[in-house]
């Protein structure tokens, strides 16, 4: 399944959920690069995670027609990489997407765009020559020098400000606007969510999505998170839905670990993650494992990221099979930990899919409960048991429903069977014949006029037989 928080992203930035004052203000930057260069070079934008800052600075870029250049700075930590990638780009021209050349005089340019950068840190002590170290070594520099002789529009991204600006970063107070993002209110959340519904062609209970608003506490991403898992394979949701969700922390969802995982080489960061998800160590596999092949397009990477997940694979076996649960940290320590390192490239955006082995599980198990739920009907209405309607009836009840069709009809009507229940019977070699049936009643048998005259005469009988014997009694 797609993820909903990549196919929803806003596409302008009229379409991004609340915080009008930010994006007020992220404008009028953009609007004064249409002069020359300004005298703010470069925009910080500080928030909770799933407020809005990725997605705004992303929709800004499609708005003014600039080409993005994304870093994750918590992926290339270093000097080096900041200035190959984002000092290249602040002063090198654009091409369109045509591949022409477009001048900054005529509006071309690129938007770079440097995500998670409070988590950059000066180090006190230089690495040793032969370390494999890739942890900062005066990235805040890198980014400060990269601002001052900047051609092109910057944004930095950050969770936390201060982190940005303590230590060598003060000087980043003056060079950058701080634009600032808040919770958006619940109600905008909620209308969100009815347009994502009415997309999907999901019918669902606004108390569910007023629910599911109140309790992401600004998310958005996690509340579209939360919207996508309760509808899974539904067109229909109500109240009793949202007992799925638990009550887990709402700062953490399993899309956030996964970019981590994929994204970054933050151990720190991606262990604290898996603490705060309540999820169990072998789903957490499933979901790693389905989509490595869509985000490391590397085959080196890939190969090593495999190898990562079949050692995670082999300390679970360990785990259940000893029932010595201590081995889970080494697990998590391989599917966490060790892919995120088995890349030694920088992927673009993709969107992460559920895991195929678990849809088809479901796919299994709610044909097994349409089953059992036949069983139970012909087994009520033919005073059977459930185990003889099992294991005798139902196989020739299902052929003659899948070759008589007045009789699919008749027994729709006589045991009340739902569309999945009727679809169940009729297979897939007979499923052209549902619309026909479900939309069918069954018709009353036809009477010839000797028959009603027959039906009239008994009733006749009947009625003067118990008249007299009325009478008899009194």
């Amino acid at each position: 399944m797609e993820d909903w928080t990549e196919k929803y992203r806003p596409k302008t930035l009229d379409e991004v959920v609340g915080n009008e004052r930010a994006i007020l203000d992220l404008k009028r930057w953009a609007n004064s690069w249409k002069k020359g260069i300004p005298k703010k070079r470069a925009v910080v934008l500080s928030g909770k995670a799933g407020t809005g800052k990725t997605s705004s600075a992303l929709a800004l870029s499609k708005d003014y027609g600039w080409t993005p250049i994304e870093l994750n700075t918590s992926d290339a930590r270093n000097a080096t990489k900041i200035k190959n990638v984002a000092t290249s780009g602040a002063l090198h021209e654009t091409f369109s997407d045509d591949g022409s050349f477009v001048s900054s005089h005529d509006g071309g340019r690129k938007l770079i765009i440097l995500d998670e950068a409070d988590n950059l840190y000066e180090r006190v002590r230089e690495p040793k020559p032969d370390s494999n170290d890739l942890s900062d070594k005066g990235g805040k520099k890198a980014i400060i020098e990269t601002i001052k002789i900047t051609n092109q529009p910057i944004i930095l991204i950050v969770n936390n400000y201060y982190n940005l600006i303590k230590g060598s970063g003060e000087v980043l107070k003056s060079m950058c606007q701080l634009i600032r993002f808040y919770d958006p209110y619940p109600n905008n959340i909620a209308s969100l969510l009815k347009r994502i519904c009415v997309s999907e062609g999901i019918s669902v209970d606004q108390r569910v999505l007023q629910n599911i608003a109140d309790r992401c506490k600004g998310d958005v991403r996690s509340a579209i998170n939360d919207l996508q898992s309760i509808a899974l394979d539904k067109k229909q949701v109500d109240l009793s839905s949202l007992s799925v969700l638990g009550y887990r922390d709402r700062e953490k969802d399993i899309f956030t670990v996964l970019r981590e995982i994929f994204k970054t080489r933050n151990l720190q960061a991606i262990k604290e993650s898996i603490q705060h998800l309540d999820v169990d160590p072998k789903l957490m596999l499933l979901w790693i494992n389905e989509n490595l092949p869509r985000e490391y397009l590397d085959l080196e990477d890939l190969n090593r990221g495999y190898d990562a997940i079949s050692r995670a694979d082999v300390f679970l076996g360990r785990t259940f099979r000893r029932q010595h649960f201590g081995l889970w940290s080494y697990a998590y320590d391989f599917m966490n930990g060790g892919v995120s390192n088995a890349k030694t490239h920088s992927y673009p955006n993709t969107s992460y899919n559920f895991p195929t082995w678990l849809k088809e599980k479901k796919k299994d198990r709610d044909s097994m409960n349409v089953k059992d739920l036949i069983i139970e009907k012909i087994s009520e209405i033919s005073h059977t048991s459930t185990n003889k309607v099992k294991e005798y009836v139902l196989i020739d009840f299902a052929i003659m429903f899948r070759n008589d069709t007045t009789f699919a009809i008749k027994m729709k009507n006589k045991l009340d069977l739902s569309e999945n229940e009727v679809k169940y019977l009729l297979g897939k070699n007979h499923a052209h014949k549902l619309k026909e049936i479900m939309l069918s009643k069954e018709k009353p048998p036809t009477i010839s006029t000797d028959q009603k005259t027959q039906i009239k005469e008994k009733h006749f009988e009947e009625e003067k037989e118990e008249i007299q014997q009325t009478l008899f009694d009194f």
